[in-house]
C-alpha cells in the first residue's frame, strides 16, 4: 500500500482531501493561488507520461498549459469551466474541468482531465454517420418528389387525349363563330356604305327603297338578334379554354420548398374534375354534396393529384354506365372529402394491398400501381387519412380526411 500522501508546504489542503485525490482513477490537479502546481496524483502523472513519451520523468505541471486563460476567468466567476481541448498527441483529446473558489479567505484552484479521445472518435463517427444518413434521407426525399412529379407528369399524359378533347370543342365553335361573326361584319359594313352613299346624294329620301331592300337582302334584323348571342358564346368558349389551362397549371405546379398554405379544397376538387371531365363524362353521373368547410393547410397541387387518382380509379371501375358520387364536410378539426363509385367493387383480398408500391388489380397497359400508393405518401405526409369502403359489385368508397391545420413541427419554413 502506498503512504499517506502529505499536503504541499505552504498550503492548508486536509489530508483526507489528498486521500481522496490520490485514490481517484481521473487526473487530478491542486494548484495555488497563482495557478502554479502543488500537488497531482499517480494519475495526473501517467497522464503526462502519455503526452511526453520520450521524457522519462515528465512535469505534470507542463499539463496546465491546456487550460486557455478564459477557462480560468469562467471558473473564478462561475465556480468551474468545462472544456474539450485537443492535445499535442494526435488523436488524444482531453475533457478539462476547472474549479476555482475561496476559502477562508484563500484562492483554491484545481484541475481534473480526462482522456475522452476514445468518446471523441465514437462522437466523431456517429456525426459521420448521421450526416451520411441525412445525406441519403435528402436524396430519397428528392427521389420521391421526383416520382410524385413523374406520376403527376403521367397522369397528365394519360388524360392528354381527353384534355386536348375538351379544348378542341370550344375551340372549334369559337372558329366556326369567327367565320360567322366575318360575314355579319360584311354584312353591316355594306349596310353602313349604303347608308354613306345616301346621305351623300342631292335627295337622302330617294335611297329609302333602295336602303330597305339592302336591309332585307343582307338580313340586318337576323344578324342583330343573333350577334350578341354568338359573341357571348364565344367568350363561353375561351373562358373554358382558360380554365383548362389553368387547371393544368395548377396541377403541374411544384410546391417543394414552400410552405403550406391555407387552400380550398372543393375549388381544388373542382379544377381537378374540369381535367378528367372527359374522361368521366361518357361513363358516369357525378353528383355533389358538398357542405361548407374551412381553408385546409396543405400543398393543393399534391392534394388535387390524389383527387385526380381517386376520379380516374372511380371512373376506370365502372364498366358501362354509372354514378361517382363527390362529397365533403368537417367533423371536430379535420375536414373529409369522399369519391364514391358503384362500380366493380375490390376483392376483400385485394383491399390489404391497394396502397402497396406497384400493386394494381388493372389490366396491364391501364396502371402502374403508384396512384394509389403517392396518394397515401401525400395524405400522410399531410398527417391525414385515407379511409376506403368497398363490396365486390357494390363500388368503393375513398374517404380522405385532412386536419385543419398542421402540427406546428411539421411546417416547413419559407425560405
Amino acid at each position: 500500500m502506498s503512504e499517506q500522501p502529505k499536503a504541499p508546504s505552504g498550503d492548508t489542503w486536509s489530508e483526507d482531501m489528498l486521500w481522496a485525490v490520490a485514490m481517484s482513477d481521473l487526473a487530478v490537479f491542486l494548484l495555488d493561488e497563482d495557478g502554479g502546481l502543488l500537488h497531482s496524483n499517480d494519475a495526473g502523472r501517467v497522464l503526462a507520461m502519455r503526452l511526453h513519451p520520450d521524457d522519462p520523468h515528465p512535469d505534470p505541471a507542463m499539463l496546465l498549459s491546456y487550460i486557455p486563460e478564459q477557462g480560468w476567468q469562467i471558473a473564478k466567476r462561475d465556480g468551474r469551466w468545462i472544456g474539450e481541448v485537443p492535445t499535442a498527441l494526435p488523436g488524444l483529446v482531453l475533457e478539462i474541468k476547472a474549479f476555482a473558489g475561496r476559502d477562508r479567505g484563500r484562492c483554491r484552484r484545481y484541475t481534473v482531465m480526462t482522456d475522452i479521445s476514445v468518446r471523441s472518435a465514437r462522437e466523431g463517427e456517429l456525426r459521420r454517420r448521421h450526416d451520411e444518413l441525412q445525406s441519403t434521407y435528402d436524396r430519397l426525399a428528392s427521389a420521391q418528389e421526383q416520382l410524385l412529379q413523374s406520376e403527376k407528369m403521367a397522369s397528365i399524359g394519360q388524360l392528354a387525349a381527353g384534355v386536348a378533347h375538351e379544348i378542341n370543342n370550344p375551340i372549334g365553335y369559337v372558329h366556326s363563330n369567327l367565320g360567322t361573326l366575318q360575314e355579319y361584319a360584311s354584312a353591316l359594313l355594306a349596310l353602313i356604305d349604303g347608308y354613306a352613299n345616301a346621305l351623300q346624294s342631292s335627295d337622302p329620301a330617294a335611297s329609302r327603297p333602295a336602303l330597305r331592300q339592302l336591309r332585307e337582302r343582307l338580313d340586318v334584323d337576323f344578324i342583330v338578334g343573333d350577334l350578341p348571342k354568338l359573341l357571348e358564346e364565344s367568350r363561353e368558349g375561351i373562358e373554358r379554354v382558360t380554365k383548362i389551362v389553368q387547371d393544368l397549371k395548377e396541377f403541374s405546379h411544384v410546391e417543394r420548398d414552400e410552405p403550406m398554405r391555407p387552400s380550398d379544397l372543393r375549388k381544388g376538387l373542382e379544377s381537378t374534375l374540369n381535367i378528367v371531365w372527359n374522361d368521366l363524362k361518357y361513363k358516369a353521373k357525378i353528383e355533389k354534396h358538398y357542405h361548407d368547410v374551412p381553408l385546409v393547410e396543405c400543398y393543393l397541387s399534391e392534394i388535387n393529384q390524389v383527387f385526380m387518382n381517386l376520379l380516374i380509379n372511380a371512373g376506370q371501375a365502372i364498366d358501362d354506365r354509372g354514378l361517382i358520387t363527390l362529397a365533403m364536410g368537417v367533423e371536430g378539426d379535420e375536414v373529409w372529402v369522399s369519391v364514391a363509385d358503384d362500380g366493380v367493387g375490390i376483392p376483400e383480398d385485394a383491399l390489404q394491398r391497394i396502397f402497396d408500391p406497384f400493386y394494381t388489380t388493372k389490366p396491364i397497359g391501364r396502371g402502374t400501381g403508384l396512384g394509389l400508393a403517392i396518394a397515401y405518401r401525400i395524405v400522410a405526409k399531410h398527417h391525414g387519412r385515407i379511409e376506403v369502403h368497398s363490396r365486390p359489385g357494390e363500388g368503393s368508397t375513398f374517404r380522405v380526411v385532412l386536419p385543419i391545420s398542421q402540427p406546428v413541427l411539421s411546417r416547413p419554413r419559407a425560405k
